[in-house]
């Protein structure tokens, strides 16, 4: 788990953790529902991004 790896301070993986986590805040959207392409961009273009 992440918590592990952290914890047994691997520094090769340490500077590639994204603000101290392995895994970003990201979100997964399975159905989009009839949504019209324009929402779906706009959410996509929302998300936060690594700097």
């Amino acid at each position: 788990s992440s918590r592990l790896i952290r914890k047994k301070g691997y520094p090769s993986i340490q500077k590639k953790l994204w603000g101290g986590s392995l895994w970003s805040p990201s979100y997964f959207a399975g159905s989009c529902g009839g949504a019209p392409f324009s929402v779906l961009k706009q959410y996509i273009e929302s998300q936060r991004t690594p700097n």
